[in-house]
């Protein structure tokens, strides 16, 4: 298990752990009824953190930031010499948090996407774990909270039982949802990116050999280039020559201190 703490990656505190760490960190909170706030950045995350200093600010107050490219975990290796072998990769450790908590009985909400999506996630969640308890499953509405929704979204998560919350909003969506709901709910919520999409049967995975290599961005890229190209063609760029500007001293790489207050407007 490891679990060396956070790390600067480009003025983003990412943490130097592993799926082990990672998901005992995730159970103890549900088990002790902590808020808890986790994310899994791979470039476009950490980049979007680089370019919006106020959400940069946001990251850096989580809880929890995994490794979830392969790119992310080379940073860390390169930069900080953390000696990780492999990335958390979200769609993954969701799987690990899920068969923990089916095997000790702590109930899950699902809250985000769409809801034909989550109509063919419950049932393949269902099928992979027999024991999994689903508190409730609530689709995004696709726009701000409107005021004191918050507090009544915060209300339907603990009047269900649930122990714990996946969020699947997309980045940066996810991650300002969790950070806005925290303060308001005692339980973890895992921003989960894409996981929902690939477990409901809607994205394909790549082969081993591409995540492996850090070519999971093609693989996507390829699946939806109109949508995503603009996020792997210019930020994966950018993302290499700061990596670059650290590793060389060129570029301080500040971290801003974790943010204080909670967002004004978030998505819902």
């Amino acid at each position: 298990m490891i679990s060396q703490g956070k790390r600067n990656v480009l003025g983003v505190l990412v943490d130097a752990v592993d799926y082990d760490a990672a998901t005992e960190q995730v159970v103890a909170a549900a088990r002790e009824r902590r808020p808890f706030a986790l994310t899994a950045l791979a470039v476009h995350g950490v980049m979007t953190g680089v370019q919006d200093p106020p959400h940069n600010a946001r990251l850096n107050s989580f809880d929890l930031i995994t490794p979830d490219g392969q790119p992310v975990r080379w940073a860390l290796n390169l930069l900080h010499h953390a000696g990780l072998t492999d990335r958390v990769y979200g769609p993954t450790l969701t799987l690990r948090v899920l068969a923990r908590c089916a095997d000790e009985g702590l109930p899950v909400y699902l809250y985000g996407s769409t809801e034909p999506t989550l109509a063919r996630l419950v049932p393949a969640l269902e099928r992979m774990f027999p024991a999994l308890k689903l508190a409730g499953v609530e689709p995004s509405k696709f726009r701000s909270a409107q005021p004191g929704e918050d507090v009544e979204i915060a209300d339907r998560i603990r009047s269900s039982g649930a122990r714990l919350v996946l969020v699947g909003l997309g980045c940066p969506r996810q991650e300002v949802f969790a950070y806005a709901m925290r303060p308001l709910l005692d339980m973890p919520l895992l921003a989960v990116g894409a996981a929902f999409d690939y477990h409901a049967g809607l994205l394909r995975t790549p082969p081993p050999w591409m995540q492996r290599a850090g070519l999971e961005w093609l693989w996507r890229l390829g699946l939806e280039p109109g949508r995503l190209w603009r996020r792997y063609v210019l930020l994966n760029p950018a993302y290499l020559a700061r990596l670059t500007a650290q590793r060389l001293s060129l570029w301080r790489a500040t971290p801003p201190a974790p943010a204080q207050t909670r967002p004004a407007t978030f998505p819902v």
